[in-house]
């Protein structure tokens, strides 16, 4: 009997750990430092700041990263369909001078960091990275509506966009 109790519970904690939605980023995630375009280190939660009141879509990439590449036409075809959401990247490249290559070849707009801590410092963590390109949805009060798209014609990813 106190097998089955001990499995039982072990399964109940797995699934309701499972299930845990991230609506909010962490305390540690919002303290991660990132590299704006001028060189300046910036906490995440400075980043979400400055865009307090408004919707945005985050999409973390790298200039190396092929899916990455292959999805810029329909983030650009996103971004003329929703012109009053802001965009912001971050960028998981190797070394800032790629990173800023990056994004004058392929013509990104919107605000750009790079993420100095990378995929295992504190919003890479937070964010559970196992592939890129991730978008991230965050609506006007700074809650994550969707959390893990990884194409940004993702359909829970359109379906959520104002």
């Amino acid at each position: 009997m106190r097998k089955i109790l001990l499995v039982f519970l072990c399964i109940n904690t797995f699934i309701n750990c499972q299930s845990v939605s991230k609506d909010t980023f962490s305390e540690e995630a919002l303290n991660d430092q990132f590299i704006s375009l001028n060189g300046d280190s910036i906490s995440f939660k400075s980043i979400l700041d400055k865009h307090a009141g408004k919707e945005i879509l985050i999409d973390v990439w790298a200039s190396w990263c092929k899916d990455c590449i292959e999805s810029f036409p329909k983030l650009k075809e996103l971004q003329k369909s929703y012109p009053k959401l802001d965009y912001v990247f971050l960028s998981l490249d190797k070394s800032k001078s790629k990173w800023l290559k990056g994004i004058d070849h392929y013509k990104l707009a919107g605000e750009h960091y790079f993420m100095s801590s990378g995929r295992k410092g504190s919003m890479g963590k937070f964010l559970n990275l196992n592939w890129i390109p991730r978008f991230l949805l965050v609506n006007s009060n700074g809650q994550i509506v969707v959390f893990n798209a990884i194409k940004p014609n993702d359909k829970n990813l359109l379906i959520n966009l104002k």
